[in-house]
């Protein structure tokens, strides 16, 4: 009786043929081909996935070059190392390309490698919070092994086979030239073949190149920024005295830009939210105004947009903020200081060491580890807004014994992606205390996995979350916002590209709010609207602009 090998029998012996199958010129010719596909896909993908980023090309020239090099080599020590290396190197330039469509696609701007490389920590916590650090871990871990596994397979299908001669030595002469003239043809996007052929990984470099070299020069003119824009206002007659003591609370909202309020698919959610806003602030004898800002960024780096509001410096990209941290450049919390002021921020999200925070130098500093939330984490939200805004009023406005007049900047997070799950605003303020009643939300809402597939179920879910930050500022304004205060709500930043569409302004509403009008008259000055609508503006101001403006305005 014959038997059928056991299934070890025939994985070993599928291995033992993958490892020298190549025994042929045709076998040889066909690992090439397999090669050149598997450099392609790797090449080009990372655009397929991100149209429009750059044009849509089918051949990555760099993969038939590839081809046609290791074709032509024979096997020896050199050329299995060149072959393993050439993979690795195949690698690097993909996971450049995937890093750059992931930027485009979620910031709406190119990837700058010496500035970027950074956000992988924010990634990772991301990922974490959002899925947990199993999942995490788990996804990492097969995020390497594919890796690993790539580059094997690569090098093995480039490297020459011991029983084979090389290509170049055979007829490989007609297909190289027709391959050559394809290239060539491509690189002078000639006729219709150049539509279809790039060297994205030779582009990628040179791009890189190009961002390195830009910001080597964005030292210098930083420090002419530095020279020629007001630092210090110390000297300022009155400084900050029209405030009249009041206590000032600037609010970042994450993620609300003017598409929450324009976009059409967004306007049915937030615009009625908006006007009960109104309506609600009005009925309790507040003042408000609306106006917009562009902010330096989209779709995160939401520290740009704080360090600009408070530096009056444009921090478009990271290295102007290292910048910003390295001088001795002072603040509007100088400023605060200087007029008499204690300063606090309030940064939920700061779940890890902020030495930003002693270099802004505010007198109190709560993050994470020092809010004493006893509620669930909601995802990567480390606590909702509600329990921010209550918070801020029940340990920092009103649990102080420093008789100073407060200064308070807050990070709010529950519009931030994963926008899961979406909780009420609770009526019973005095109720939340330590967070714990929102124990009772622990594990609701959709799973971000589950949410993630449906883009615009996603949408729907910004626009919700929005809603509700906008819902819980109101709720607290309304509670605890009186003449003795005044309250600025502003966005940090647009949301990505996936939410606004390609080509978005960057413009973030401003809405300004106190029971004193006399607080709210500069702004309508200064271009604002009476209610929570901005007026349109074809070109408003940068966050840039605001701490100079505020500082003189509101000093005698």
């Amino acid at each position: 009786m014959i038997t059928a090998p056991g299934r070890s029998s025939r994985v070993r012996s599928v291995a033992r043929a993958l490892a020298s199958w190549p025994t042929t010129r045709r076998g040889r010719a066909f690992a090439l081909l397999l090669a050149m596909l598997l450099v392609d896909v790797l090449l080009l993908a990372p655009q397929w996935a991100a149209p429009g980023s750059v044009p849509f090309r089918w051949i990555a020239a760099e993969a038939v070059f590839l081809v046609l090099i290791f074709a032509a080599l024979p096997r020896r020590p050199w050329s299995l190392a060149l072959a393993g290396a050439a993979a690795v190197l195949v690698l690097l330039a993909a996971l450049t390309a995937v890093g750059d469509a992931t930027i485009r696609l979620s910031l709406s701007r190119p990837l700058n490698l010496y500035l970027d490389v950074r956000l992988l920590s924010a990634v990772l916590n991301l990922m974490t919070g959002t899925l947990g650090p199993v999942v995490t871990a788990l996804a990492a871990t097969a995020a390497i092994l594919t890796l690993v596994g790539t580059v094997a397979l690569l090098g093995h299908l480039l490297a020459p086979p011991r029983a084979v001669q090389p290509l170049a030595r055979g007829r490989v002469g007609a297909p190289a030239a027709l391959a050559l003239g394809v290239l060539t043809l491509g690189a002078a996007n000639a006729g219709e073949v150049g539509r279809y052929v790039d060297f994205p990984a030779v582009r990628l470099g040179l791009d890189q190149g190009r961002f390195f070299r830009l910001l080597m020069e964005e030292r210098a003119t930083f420090t002419v920024d530095l020279r020629s824009t007001p630092g210090s206002y110390g000297d300022l007659p009155g400084l900050l005295d029209r405030l009249g003591g009041r206590d000032v609370v600037l609010a970042f909202v994450e993620s609300y830009g003017v598409a929450a309020v324009d976009d059409p698919r967004y306007a049915p959610v937030i615009r009625p939210r908006l006007e009960d806003m109104a309506a609600r602030l009005g009925a309790a004898g507040l003042h408000l105004a609306t106006g917009t800002l562009v902010a330096p960024s989209q779709g995160g780096q939401s520290w740009l947009g704080h360090g600009t509001v408070l530096s009056g410096l444009w921090l478009g990209n990271q290295m102007r903020y290292d910048l910003l941290l390295a001088s001795d450049r002072p603040t509007l919390i100088d400023d605060f200081e200087a007029a008499g002021y204690r300063t606090a921020a309030l940064m939920p999200a700061i779940t890890l060491a902020w030495p930003e925070g002693d270099r802004f130098g505010y007198d109190e500093i709560y993050a994470f580890r020092d809010i004493d939330y006893a509620g669930p984490p909601l995802n990567w939200v480390t606590m909702p807004d509600q329990f921010t805004w209550s918070f801020l009023e029940r340990v920092i406005r009103r649990g102080s014994d420093d008789a100073r007049p407060l200064f308070a900047e807050l990070g709010l997070i529950s519009s931030h992606a994963p926008w899961t799950p979406i909780l009420p605003v609770l009526e019973e303020w005095d109720a939340i205390g330590d967070g714990s009643v929102f124990a009772a939300f622990d594990g609701v809402g959709e799973r971000p996995e589950d949410l993630w597939r449906d883009v615009d179920r996603v949408r729907s879910h910004y626009a919700l979350s929005i809603e509700y930050a906008l819902h819980a500022a109101t709720a607290y304004a309304e509670r605890y916002v009186g003449d003795d205060a005044l309250l600025i709500v502003l966005g940090d930043h647009q949301p990505a590209p996936l939410v606004t569409g390609e080509g978005a302004p960057r413009t973030v509403p401003v809405h300004v709010i106190s029971g004193a009008p006399d607080m709210i008259e500069p702004f309508l000055k200064w271009g604002f609207a009476p209610g929570a609508f901005a007026p349109a503006d074809p070109e408003p101001l940068g966050m840039d602009r605001f701490r100079d403006w505020f500082v003189r305005t509101y000093s005698k």
